[in-house]
C-alpha cells in the first residue's frame, strides 16, 4: 500500500505522466516491483500506460475528490458567503480547508469581471510559510507550534514562489507577531509575482481553526490599503461561514485531532 500510494502522489504531480526508470529511481522502489504496482493500479481504474513505458493517471481519483467534496456539503455551505465576499471586493476569493498541517483549496469565488485574475490551481496544499492562508493558520499557534508545522512541510523558496518569501523561520515568526495583532494575514509578492493575498481563519470561539477564506489580487490592484479597507469585511464573512459551517464535515472541528485539531 505505502508503494502504490507514493506512486500515485508522484504521478499526481506529473499530469504528462512519467517514465517506469523515472519512477522507480525517484521514489527509490525496485523497478520489477514498480512495474507490478503500476499494473494493479491500472487495473483497479487509477493509472492508464501511455507510450514507451510511461503512465499517467487518470481521473479517477480527481472523479473521487470532487464526489467527496460534494457530498460532505461544503460547497452548498461556502459558496453563498465566497460569493457576496467576491462581490463586495471584486477580487478572488478562496476556501482552503485544515486536514492536519495541511491546507487545501476547495472552492473559489470570482469577484472581478475584467482585468488581470491570479488563480492558483483548485485541490493544491498550499505552502504554509508563503501563502496568506498557512500565515493566518500559523498565526493562531505559538511560535513554537509554527515552527515545527513550517519544518515540517519546509520553506518555500522565493525562486519557485514570490521575491518575498521568508527564508527562515526568523523572518516568518515575526510576520506572524503581526498577523496576530491585525486579526488578518496580509501578504505582498510572497506566493506568486505580482500577488497580493489575505486570509482570517475560520474558527468558531473557543475552537480550533478549520480552514482559512483567502482574498488575493494582483498587486497593482489589491494593494496594502486596500487589503486594510477589506479586513473587517474578511473578518465578518469568515466568522459567518464559521457559524454555520459545522453542517458539514469538513468545517467541523473533531476531538480525534481530524480537520485541524492536530496541533
Amino acid at each position: 500500500m505505502e508503494k502504490a500510494l507514493a506512486i500515485l502522489e508522484y504521478l499526481a504531480a506529473r499530469p504528462q505522466g512519467a517514465s517506469l526508470v523515472s519512477i522507480a529511481t525517484d521514489l527509490n522502489q525496485v523497478r520489477s516491483g514498480c512495474h507490478r504496482t503500476l499494473n494493479e493500479l491500472g487495473k483497479y481504474g487509477y493509472v492508464r500506460p501511455l507510450q514507451r513505458g510511461t503512465y499517467a493517471l487518470t481521473t479517477k481519483l480527481s472523479s473521487m475528490g470532487m464526489s467527496f467534496l460534494s457530498k460532505s456539503g461544503i460547497i452548498d455551505i461556502a459558496q453563498p458567503v465566497m460569493n457576496r465576499l467576491a462581490r463586495e471586493t471584486e477580487e478572488l476569493v478562496r476556501l482552503a480547508i485544515l486536514d492536519g498541517n495541511r491546507l487545501t483549496l476547495v472552492a473559489k469565488a470570482v469577484g472581478s469581471k475584467v482585468g488581470l485574475l491570479y488563480d492558483p490551481d483548485m485541490g493544491i496544499d498550499l505552502r504554509l510559510s508563503c501563502s496568506a492562508a498557512g500565515h493566518a493558520w500559523l498565526a493562531t499557534l505559538s511560535d513554537q507550534q509554527a515552527t515545527e508545522a513550517v519544518v515540517h512541510q519546509g520553506l518555500g523558496d522565493p525562486a519557485s514562489y514570490g521575491p518575498n518569501a521568508p527564508v527562515s523561520v526568523t523572518a516568518l515568526l515575526a510576520m506572524l507577531q503581526e498577523h496576530r495583532k491585525r486579526g488578518f494575514s496580509m501578504i505582498k509578492d510572497m506566493y506568486a509575482p505580482g500577488m497580493n493575498s489575505m486570509a482570517a481563519v475560520v474558527r468558531r470561539k473557543g475552537e480550533l481553526a478549520v480552514g482559512a477564506l483567502i482574498v488575493a489580487g494582483p498587486s497593482s490592484r489589491f494593494t496594502e490599503d486596500r487589503m486594510l479597507q477589506v479586513g473587517p469585511i474578511l473578518l465578518k464573512m469568515a466568522n459567518e461561514l464559521a457559524l454555520i459551517g459545522s453542517a458539514s464535515p469538513l468545517l467541523k472541528t473533531d476531538d480525534r485531532g481530524t480537520w485541524g485539531n492536530m496541533a
